[in-house]
């Protein structure tokens, strides 16, 4: 089952399709977010937002609820981030006191200094494989600009894993 609505007569209904999906969604939410223990909330949110279109939407539900995960994280990201202090800011940009962690944890600190965004591109290209159309079309983006935000994420993650 791939998600797909496109008006074809064997699509399965929405308790199928998100109990197939749903796992895969969480794991989603939950690369897309940093480990945020807000994953499961927003891909929960995600599938009530395509419960409520399941009916009419049209194209890849799973694209759509990937999309409704990553606006949902950017939105909260934005929200945090207005609500930190400056002092907060400062001490966040220091040098990691911790580095003696493994090659994981090591990427996996990298890759959370990203934006919701940024983050969610490069899950989808490395860690999903998709294509660069494929991730613009589940971001809901130009696939032009699906490559700026991988290209620009990659070049992020390169320099912020010289000056550690």
């Amino acid at each position: 089952m791939t998600g797909e609505r496109s008006g074809d007569a064997t699509a399965p209904d929405f308790e199928s399709w998100a109990a197939a999906r749903g796992p895969a969604l969480v794991r989603y939410a939950h690369l897309v977010t940093g480990g945020s223990p807000d994953a499961p909330d927003l891909a929960q949110d995600a599938l009530a937002q395509v419960w409520a279109r399941w009916g009419r939407l049209e194209g890849d539900a799973e694209a759509y609820a990937r999309r409704c995960v990553t606006n949902g994280s950017v939105s909260r990201w934005r929200r945090v981030r207005r609500l930190r202090s400056v002092a907060e800011v400062e001490e966040a940009a220091g040098p990691d006191p911790t580095r003696a962690v493994d090659d994981a944890d090591h990427a996996w600190a990298l890759l959370a200094t990203l934006s919701p965004v940024q983050r969610g591109a490069v899950v989808l290209r490395f860690y999903e494989e998709r294509s660069y159309a494929e991730i613009g079309s589940i971001l809901d983006v130009p696939e032009a600009t699906a490559r700026s935000h991988v290209h620009r994420a990659l070049r992020a993650l390169r320099t912020r894993l010289e000056e550690s």
